[in-house]
């Protein structure tokens, strides 16, 4: 696979961000926040503040998408190990 991240805009607690994460993740991280029926950005948010705080977004939201493909469900954060 030789996708490049691609770099999109969150608000997190009203102040915007960006992250970058692989067009794959992208697609997964929607799936899951449209079938938990709640926007991406209150679904970042969470992930935001469950991560560790020497982890950075981008890797916490593909952990996040990891583990729930994974089967161990949608509360796996990046603070847990694999």
């Amino acid at each position: 696979m030789t996708a490049r991240p691609v770099k999109h805009s969150l608000t997190l607690h009203g102040h915007r961000t960006s992250v970058s994460l692989e067009d794959p993740f992208w697609r997964a991280f929607r799936e899951i926040a449209a079938e938990r029926g709640q926007p991406v950005n209150t679904l970042a948010e969470e992930i935001d503040e469950g991560r560790a705080p020497d982890v950075g977004l981008a890797s916490a939201i593909r952990v996040f998408v990891l583990a729930r493909y994974r089967g161990q469900g949608a509360s796996q954060t990046a603070s847990r190990p694999l």
